[in-house]
């Protein structure tokens, strides 16, 4: 699918990339994809920050080694884990220093609080391992192959204070096979995983998908689906 023809963006989102803030908690394989699609000038982002909950993260590596600028609030100064309170105190502060137009959470393994989500000053969004609304909260597919579904796959949907029950945007959609365990579910699902979330930030970088979280989500786009938009993958 072309984003290109589906609709032509307007002059600012030609020369503005989106600036994008990334919470992680650990791997970072999800903002190593972004970091590589921005970097080849295959997504007009910018990454202008990364916030990881956990100090032994490899997503702040992979940050590090593209000098983005990394806030670890795992633990307070005194060694205990850091409440999501503080947590969210300190990531508000860095959201008003690098003033993002979108925040992502990819693999951000905290639940956040009301008040956090309500008073963010960006649309956020989050990529979650299973086709929502099925499967909200974790061992999605461990619970998808002890249900004998047919279907798995991955969401992106916006963050609202209801645990994975924002507005679902897109999703990427596989056959389960009769061999497949959690494991190698979570394997194939993460394939598709480095392949929708990009797509997403490009229909919103380019305005196919509205980036304003106060705009009404359209029912239809042009010729596409009624949302969620969905790449439909064999693999």
């Amino acid at each position: 699918m072309s984003v290109d023809n589906l609709q032509q963006p307007s002059k600012q989102q030609q020369t503005s990339p989106l600036r994008i803030a990334v919470l992680v908690s650990g791997n970072g394989s999800n903002l190593q994809v972004l970091i590589d699609a921005m970097q080849a000038g295959a997504l007009p982002i910018n990454i202008v920050g990364v916030i990881s909950n956990r100090d032994d993260a490899y997503a702040i590596t992979r940050a590090q080694q593209t000098n983005i600028p990394v806030t670890v609030l795992s633990h307070t100064a005194n060694g205990k884990r850091m409440a999501i309170k503080t947590f969210e105190t300190h990531a508000s502060a860095q959201f008003a220093t690098w003033k993002p137009d979108l925040i992502v959470l990819a693999g951000f393994m905290r639940v956040l609080s009301a008040a956090f989500i309500d008073s963010t000053p960006a649309p956020m969004i989050n990529l979650h391992p299973a086709l929502l609304p099925a499967y909200k909260g974790m061992n999605t597919h461990q619970r998808a192959v002890q249900a004998g579904e047919r279907y798995h796959g991955c969401s992106v949907h916006v963050v609202t204070v209801e645990l994975d029950a924002g507005q679902v945007l897109t999703q990427a959609v596989l056959n389960v096979n009769a061999k497949d365990n959690a494991d190698s579910l979570q394997t194939r699902v993460q394939v598709l995983e480095h392949q929708l979330l990009p797509w997403t930030i490009l229909l919103l970088a380019k305005g196919v998908l509205p980036l304003n979280a106060n705009d009404k989500l359209p029912d239809t786009i042009s010729h596409l689906p009624i949302l969620p938009l969905r790449l439909c993958l064999d693999n």
